[in-house]
């Protein structure tokens, strides 16, 4: 207990720091993930962030409770997993495996919203498999 208050002065800091850590595995993930085509690998990705937003979610939620001004912690967080995740988007567009009429905000957006649904992953990944058959461009 003593290390985490010489290293964090108070339990935000901690959030934060645990916050933090987590959007950069994310962030590494899109570089590292191994799936095949560009869609699969935007999908593995994406089930990556799925799973990051639903366990993170009372973390992000402590932490926007009481927000600090001075801390742009969720702004800098979301233009990195932005950044991370728009050529994994634009390599699946290219390919013509996701609609190209989507952005990565919106499809982020959206596993955001099904992440805050309170249930269990085994109710909430049947609505993120129906989101991401989704983005699946539709036939001519």
């Amino acid at each position: 207990m003593a290390t985490l208050y010489r290293n964090f002065p108070g339990r935000r800091e901690l959030l934060e720091a645990l916050y933090t850590d987590e959007v950069d595995a994310i962030c590494e993930a899109a570089e590292s993930v191994d799936a095949g085509t560009p869609g699969a690998v935007l999908m593995a990705w994406l089930h990556r962030f799925f799973a990051f937003a639903t366990t993170k979610h009372h973390v992000a939620s402590e932490l926007l409770a009481h927000p600090h001004r001075s801390n742009p912690v969720f702004g800098e967080s979301r233009a990195l997993v932005l950044a991370a995740g728009r050529p994994l988007l634009g390599a699946a567009q290219r390919t013509h495996e996701v609609r190209d009429n989507l952005t990565l905000e919106q499809i982020l957006d959206m596993i955001v919203a099904i992440a805050t649904i309170h249930s269990d992953t085994r109710y909430l990944e049947p609505i993120l498999e129906a989101e991401l058959d989704g983005l699946r461009p539709r036939p001519l």
